[in-house]
């Protein structure tokens, strides 16, 4: 399974950002995280591949929104009313479950930066 990560990059507070997750092989479930600098790695959203069943970390409702593309085997992240906060690296991963918990992922793609200026 290989995993890429991309449409990161620089925003104003308010500003939007879609991410992407670009997945081969074998998928099930997938996940976004973040982490910022010096920050631990924290859960954003997960989407169930075969249902589209969504989950989302608290802080992100109701202005990010996972969904998923089977045909393209795409994973979007769309990201609305940007905060500084929200400036880390982002990366998706797959795990076998619906989960926020980062121990249940197993495949991991290369991280995108996103950077939110106040």
């Amino acid at each position: 399974v290989q995993l890429q990560a991309s449409g990161g990059g620089l925003v104003q507070a308010g500003g939007s950002l879609r991410l992407s997750c670009t997945a081969s092989g074998r998928t099930f479930n997938v996940g976004w995280f973040r982490q910022a600098r010096g920050m631990e790695r924290e859960f954003v959203a997960a989407i169930e591949w075969s249902s589209g069943r969504t989950f989302y970390t608290d802080s992100v409702k109701g202005r990010f929104t996972i969904s998923r593309d089977g045909a393209k085997n795409l994973v979007y992240l769309q990201m609305n009313m940007l905060k500084p906060q929200d400036a880390a690296v982002y990366s998706c991963a797959t795990a076998n479950i619906l989960t926020g918990s980062s121990q249940a992922y197993d495949y991991w793609g290369q991280g995108t930066q996103v950077t939110v200026s106040s």
